[in-house]
């Protein structure tokens, strides 16, 4: 489980501060597949950057299955990333070393796990066949995976011989090398057609129904958002509203835990407030915001 309590961040230039994320509360249940959504500089993509450890909140605490990850050491942080989540990014160039090939990029990840439990010793008569099992096991399950991404017949092929969607599905194939419990996608499929985005979302909902890994994708495809299980909303640096995939239709306003409620624009728009001032009834055990 995956737990966001009150996470700020914030950003220092030098004449000036940004704040990314406000006091964010999320709760992410294991095996859940969720979507975030929200305007260019929300702080979708912090929030992605803390999960994945790439990131420190300045306040607040986020903890994975019950620990708190800004308490890790830097070795604790580095296994954090490379054992526990997996990352597919929009640009290829994030995800794949463009001189190596396909099957390449998914074996070097392995091989650098393997380098980290490792240890050789120069008297060591075995560390030889330790290797080389390694390394036949690896190539195994790489083409298992390129297999299961539909890219076992280009597993020869340079990323730049791919097509979009070729590419993000290697992509694919890499974030889940390490065999992750947590898979994190920044705008998978911002950069391919329709088409294409409707591959990479049915290759997403296989990876969480058959190995039920958590799923956490950034997006600004409205089509693919309302395919997961739930889908937040985050506005200002909070999460302001959840949709739940079981009911499209209703869209749930979300308390942050001071009790209050982040309206979006398109709500006030709708209701015609225009003042930071609303009034607030309670009618029939209903509240009822409208203007003044």
């Amino acid at each position: 489980m995956i737990n966001c309590d009150g996470l700020v961040k914030i950003y220092e230039t030098d004449d000036k501060k940004v704040m990314a994320l406000e006091g964010l509360d999320l709760t992410v249940e294991t095996g859940e597949m969720l979507a975030v959504i929200g305007k260019s500089g929300s702080g979708k993509s912090t929030l992605l950057n803390m999960i994945g450890g790439l990131e420190t909140p300045t306040a607040g605490v986020l903890t994975i299955d019950g620990k708190d990850i800004s308490t890790y050491s830097e070795a604790e942080m580095v296994r954090y990333r490379r054992n526990k989540v997996g990352f597919v990014w929009q640009k290829s160039a994030k995800n794949l070393f463009p001189y190596l090939t396909v099957l390449q990029n998914v074996e070097a990840v392995m091989m650098f796990e393997n380098s980290s439990n490792l240890k050789y010793g120069a008297h060591d008569e075995n560390s030889g066949k330790h290797v080389n099992r390694c390394r036949d096991n690896n190539k195994s399950y790489a083409l298992k995976l390129l297999n299961a991404v539909g890219l076992q017949e280009h597993k020869d092929k340079l990323p730049a011989q791919l097509s979009g969607g070729e590419q993000q599905r290697a992509a694919i194939a890499v974030a889940l090398a390490n065999k992750p419990d947590i898979l994190l996608a920044d705008e998978p499929t911002g950069a391919v057609d329709t088409r294409t985005a409707d591959t990479i979302y049915e290759l997403f909902h296989k990876l969480n129904k058959e190995l039920g890994i958590t799923i956490i994708i950034v997006t600004h495809d409205m089509a693919l958002a309302g395919r997961v299980d739930r889908t937040v909303l985050i506005s200002d640096g909070k999460v302001s509203t959840e949709k739940l995939k079981k009911h499209p239709a209703m869209e749930y306003t979300v308390l942050d835990k001071a009790h209050r409620i982040k309206l979006t624009d398109e709500m006030l728009e709708a209701a015609g407030i225009e003042s930071n001032k609303v009034r607030v009834d309670v009618q029939d055990g209903r509240l009822v915001i409208s203007r003044i």
